[in-house]
């Protein structure tokens, strides 16, 4: 698996995660959903990884690439 060889965020430094992040990212750059479920399989530090991967998928998508179920269960928003 990628993370073995790319790292996790295990050892909580960028050279450690950044990585593991631009692959599961640049993989799945169009598949919000499968992008996550890859990062998350990687372990390691799964909040910081999947919240760099979501965020460069979702820049590449819409919100709308998130499934609404995820949406739905989020708190709201207070801009």
């Amino acid at each position: 698996m990628a993370a073995v060889t790319l790292g996790n965020g295990s050892q909580v430094i960028s050279s450690d995660t950044v990585p593991f992040t631009l692959w599961c990212a640049a993989r799945y750059l169009h598949d919000y959903q499968e992008a996550l479920w890859t990062t998350v399989a990687g372990y390691g530090d799964r909040d910081t990884t999947c919240a760099i991967v979501g965020g460069i998928v979702n820049l590449s998508t819409d919100a709308t690439s998130i499934p609404a179920e995820w949406r739905d269960a989020r708190e709201p928003l207070f801009l």
